[in-house]
């Protein structure tokens, strides 16, 4: 029979709620929560962005459709949505790509763009349950940056899209000086706007297209600037080392060292004294 503690020696003030806390399952300690994981999520979309760049321009905007579908249900399955939200999400996935794809093989400049904005929507879409994950998860860990860095890649992919849509629905061409269009310069475009390089060589010819541009350019600033540099600022790798006493005798507490009023947290020293 286990012990008590002796008598008239008090518990450290909040020990009884801790306890309570654990037995009825509060707190953390179970097991890690699941979802946010991004690194197969981020390998897809290079894989994406390289087969679309060394493929023929009908092919790859076909196949763009099944693969953007893939990372969608990818971030759905991290995104840990409530309800029934995955099941309607993802069944009008399938359906939206099935009829995108059927548009495709009409070989109209109508059935491309709608494709193409489709395309755009699905990325989009991509993109929010990604950073929405990225945000609520309650520390920052490597795959929060695989996350960041995956929606990062999502957006120059959906600003593709759309100059993509725009080609095909608009009356005029979207580069200017009759540039050559195709799946592969409207990534190029897209990500060198996207990353502010500006090589000068694709600029929009219409008033349109170049306010886009503007908006990725501002995009790809303020997402560096803001979310991808912070995550990377507070992430701290695990420490593989376990912290010991003085005597090297086991793992040394987390509460070592604190005085019992500090035990339900931090508090104000003023009341000490």
């Amino acid at each position: 029979m286990p012990a008590g503690p002796p008598p008239g020696v008090d518990q450290p003030r909040g020990h009884g709620i801790n306890v309570l806390a654990r037995l009825g399952g509060g707190g953390r300690t179970g097991p890690p929560e699941g979802g946010g994981r991004y690194g197969l999520l981020l390998v897809v979309l290079v894989g994406t962005y390289l087969f679309s760049a060394f493929n023929g321009a009908h092919l790859a905007t076909e196949t763009q459709i099944g693969l953007f579908s893939a990372v969608l249900l990818l971030a759905l399955r991290s995104s840990l949505l409530p309800g029934r939200w995955p099941v309607i999400i993802g069944s009008v996935t399938v359906a939206g790509s099935a009829a995108a794809f059927g548009a495709t093989l009409t070989g109209t400049s109508a059935g491309t763009g709608a494709a193409e904005l489709w395309k755009a929507l699905l990325l989009l879409l991509t993109a929010v349950l990604v950073v929405r994950r990225v945000l609520v998860k309650p520390s920052v860990t490597i795959q929060s940056i695989y996350g960041a860095l995956s929606a990062y890649l999502i957006v120059g992919l959906m600003f593709a899209a759309c100059y993509a849509a725009i080609q095909q629905l608009g009356e005029h061409d979207f580069f200017a000086n009759h540039e050559p269009v195709s799946t592969q310069t409207f990534q190029y475009f897209s990500f060198t706007t996207l990353t502010t390089l500006g090589y000068g060589d694709f600029t929009a010819a219409e008033s349109g297209g170049r306010s886009i541009a503007v908006m990725e350019a501002l995009t790809g600033q303020v997402f560096l600037a803001t979310l991808v540099a912070r995550l990377v600022t507070a992430y701290r790798a695990p420490d593989p080392k376990p912290r010991t006493g003085p005597s090297g005798r086991g793992r040394l507490p987390a509460d070592r060292g604190r005085l019992p009023e500090d035990v339900d947290g931090a508090g104000d020293d003023e009341d000490r004294d």
